[in-house]
């Protein structure tokens, strides 16, 4: 799924159990990169988003759709990205999630999590790919 080479890879089925398999990814490369404890937060939650709107949203949850993770660290950059199968989304049109017509609404919050956690966050293929940028020293 990946148009470039990541130095670690998965893919998984579209099933809300599978985000156990992210979650295991995360920590290896915690581990890897040395993360503090505070950014290994911001990476995990924010990864975790991407994957779960690509499970949901993307995928649909159709387990025979698969959404691939890569992992990448050049320079003192992680770069994750999270790519699914689906058609994308208007990214441009969210939501606010934090506006008071929306408080009640569920969707949004991932994105806006995902803003707020990443230091860079970069749409791909129509959505249907998101890029996370995290400085890392």
């Amino acid at each position: 799924m990946f148009m470039i080479s990541m130095d670690r890879e998965i893919k998984i089925s579209s099933i809300p159990e599978n985000l156990r398999q992210v979650e295991k990814l995360i920590d290896e490369i915690s581990i890897k990169y040395s993360l503090e404890s505070d950014m290994y937060g911001k990476v995990l939650i924010a990864c975790i988003e991407a994957v779960n709107n690509s499970i949901v949203h993307g995928n649909k949850s159709d387990p025979e759709k698969f959404v691939a993770i890569g992992v990448d660290n050049k320079n003192n950059k992680l770069k994750i990205i999270v790519q699914d199968e689906g058609a994308g989304f208007d990214y441009d049109h969210i939501p606010d999630p934090t506006a008071p017509e929306n408080i009640e609404n569920i969707d949004g919050r991932g994105v806006f999590l995902m803003n707020h956690l990443s230091d860079e966050v970069n749409f791909l293929d129509n959505g249907a790919g998101v890029e996370l940028i995290f400085n890392i020293s």
